[in-house]
């Protein structure tokens, strides 16, 4: 599993949850109210009503099925993480692909998990993307680890090149990479939107990287965003 360590715990995290199976959901529910610190605000049947009931309700993460009908979940993440509310969004799947993965990384999930892991490793989850880290079950670990030996050749190169850049820089692609927006990493930063928009705009010129799950492979292989 991979995340990243970043100090400080929300005392209550909002979840809402999305899946077109109504007996998931329930049996959802009724796991996640058992634990302390997780309320359940709301359930959707559909990407857009996961859409419409995130900016109502207001949650701390979504728990997200990518295979529901009309609007699937990519792009209901998409356009969760675009409203800029601060929403994280852990993806659920009966069965992980590369596609996928990469799909919903883009798209702005930050964490990704199958539906048949335990319930421990769910609320584990749960927290960590709510505390601003990466989740990535052993699954969907293991997928990534493969893209990053695939081009191992590259690595020591990226290592190089990571080493070029400034401290603030790898602040930024660190947070980029999470999936915070410019505004989220402003005021981490003590920033404006704008100087942050500058900064995604030098790493893309010097990395050649735009797409988040390029970002978060880069962070991954070189270090930026730990792994444990």
């Amino acid at each position: 599993m991979f995340d990243t360590n970043v100090a400080g715990r929300r005392q209550e995290i909002r979840v809402l949850l999305a899946d077109d199976h109504a007996v998931l959901r329930a049996g959802l529910r009724a796991l996640l109210e058992k634990e302390p610190g997780l309320v359940v605000v709301g359930e959707a049947r559909s990407g857009s009503e996961a859409v419409a009931l995130a900016k109502t309700t207001r949650p701390d993460v979504v728990l997200m099925d990518l295979a529901m009908p009309g609007k699937g979940g990519i792009e209901a993440t998409r356009r969760i993480v675009g409203l800029g509310l601060g929403a994280k969004v852990l993806v659920l799947t009966a069965l992980p692909q590369e596609l996928q993965l990469s799909e919903a990384l883009e798209a702005g999930a930050s964490g990704f998990m199958q539906k048949v892991g335990p319930v421990e490793e769910l609320t584990r989850a749960i927290r960590a993307v709510a505390d601003d880290r990466l989740f990535l079950d052993e699954d969907a670990a293991r997928l990534m680890v493969l893209l990053r030996y695939r081009k191992a050749g590259q690595v020591d190169d990226e290592k190089v090149t990571a080493g070029r850049l400034s401290d603030r820089e790898r602040q930024v692609l660190a947070l980029l990479a999470l999936g915070h927006s410019s505004k989220e990493i402003g005021v981490k930063l003590s920033v404006s939107p704008r100087t942050v928009d500058e900064y995604r705009a030098r790493l893309k010129d010097r990395l050649g990287l735009a797409r988040r799950p390029e970002l978060v492979r880069f962070a991954l292989r070189t270090g930026i965003i730990a792994e444990t």
